[in-house]
């Protein structure tokens, strides 16, 4: 149980990561942290206290207690320290993350930097949490995957302070873009109009779309998907775009298609995919149905990870390139660090975007012979 000295020692850290506190500003008096925690004089100097120990705060006699600067102190540690990267991303253990971590730490670990990974699985309070670790350690630059990009985020002013500390950072898959960062990303729209494409050029006219939208890379996939209908003069129903969360990816995608597929009036014959995960989920669904792929309904999915190759049925993918984008990470936050310490232009770059490609396998189907032989 966390004690009332830690209490106001944990939030006057936290106010001096996201910002709140500046460098040199000074804090709240001693009577003004009493009344705001409910604690003891005693208390509050005794947290006071171990901040201005660690180089948190300092003190000037009849002034009052201010916020350090703690880009100095970053420098020094940084100086005599070991080499040190954060990897941050929404997943750990599954689907393609492992990949993008070991391409960015197959290139870090040769050039002699600890990596520490982080996960903030695609929530904003625990992407605070990594931050404030982050910020709490004195990293060298950090590579971040954001958490629901696609959304406006709370923790902006925490990449705000690693800005002020100097700590590069860059950003994977998506980036915020109120930040401008430097990011390694796919064309996503490209990519969700490559995948509606394909099924279109097989003659698919009724075709469902699948998209997770808390996270950018769902909305620009599913941005592609209605732009291939449009330039091909297919209508598109629209109970045929499914979208869902984070939160919901398990059960709500599977039960929508099921709802469709459900209907007697249904004449779905394709489906595109925001993933390979969603992908193996609803070839499953299909399969409790007695509906076979491809022969009933084609399926595109999207990163043509190891689930595209080793199910039953080799699904049609766009390509990821995974261990690639985590060591062109590993070479650009490295570039950042060598400038930042040579004071030269450290937060300048250029961001890298991948043209997606589609492998075609046996998981779609052209309809084409079909409407001659009719």
């Amino acid at each position: 149980m966390e004690t009332k000295y830690e209490m106001v020692k944990r939030a006057v850290q936290a106010k001096i990561k996201d910002g709140t506190y500046t460098p040199y500003q000074k804090i709240s008096s001693e009577s003004e942290l009493m009344k705001e925690f409910s604690v003891s004089r005693h208390t509050v100097r005794q947290a006071i206290g171990d901040l201005v120990s660690s180089g948190w705060l300092y003190r000037e006699q009849g002034s009052g207690t201010f916020c350090a600067d703690r880009s100095k102190l970053s420098n020094l540690q940084n100086f005599s320290n070991q080499k040190k990267i954060a990897i941050v991303t929404t997943y750990l253990s599954d689907y393609i993350f492992p990949s993008i971590i070991r391409g960015a730490e197959s290139i870090l670990s040769a050039e002699g930097y600890q990596v520490s990974i982080f996960s903030t699985n695609n929530n904003h309070e625990m992407e605070r949490e990594v931050l404030e670790k982050i910020l709490s350690q004195q990293f060298d630059g950090v590579i971040v995957e954001p958490t629901k990009s696609a959304y406006s985020n709370p923790n902006i002013t925490y990449y705000l302070n690693l800005e002020h500390l100097s700590i590069p950072y860059i950003m994977i898959n998506a980036f915020y873009d109120e930040l401008e960062p430097i990011s390694i990303v796919m064309d996503d729209e490209r990519g969700g109009f490559l995948q509606a494409e394909h099924l279109i050029k097989l003659g698919h006219k009724e075709i469902i779309g699948c998209f997770k939208t808390d996270d950018i890379q769902g909305v620009k996939r599913m941005k592609g998907f209605l732009k291939a209908h449009r330039i091909n003069n297919i209508p598109l129903n629209p109970s045929h775009v499914i979208t869902y969360n984070t939160d919901e990816k398990v059960i709500k995608p599977v039960e929508e298609l099921e709802k469709l597929l459900s209907s007697n009036k249904h004449s779905i014959t394709g489906i595109v995919c925001y993933n390979d995960e969603l992908a193996m989920r609803y070839l499953e669904l299909l399969r409790t149905k007695s509906i076979n792929v491809p022969e009933d309904i084609s399926i595109v999915g999207h990163d043509d990870s190891m689930l595209a190759q080793i199910s039953e049925v080799k699904l049609t993918s766009i390509v990821h390139p995974k261990s690639e984008l985590g060591e062109s990470a590993a070479k650009v936050i490295m570039d950042l660090i060598k400038s930042n310490k040579n004071n030269t232009d450290a937060f300048q770059g250029n961001s890298i975007v991948y043209s997606p490609e589609l492998v075609v396998r046996s998981s779609t189907k052209s309809l084409m012979e079909a409407e001659v032989t009719m």
